[in-house]
């Protein structure tokens, strides 16, 4: 039997570990697939929310970052 160098065991680990995985996911399905359009939803739902935030809260929002600025840049 031939002994391979470490790069040779490397590929051949590495491709028998996604040859491994790939089986498994075939095998399972979509089981783990999660809920795309229940993420769809909070991601949207999340975005209106800092939308509004930051609708609301610009004036004082601007403010803030301004005054902490000049105390960065005057010190």
């Amino acid at each position: 039997m031939r002994i391979l160098n470490a790069p040779k065991r490397l590929l051949l680990l590495l491709g028998t570990a996604l040859i491994v995985r790939l089986t498994q996911t075939v095998q399972d399905g979509d089981r783990e697939r999660g809920d795309v359009p229940g993420w769809v939803m909070i991601t949207l739902m999340s975005a209106t929310l800092v939308a509004l935030i930051l609708g609301l809260a610009r004036g004082a929002l601007v403010d803030m970052f301004e005054n902490a600025m000049d105390m960065v840049t005057n010190t």
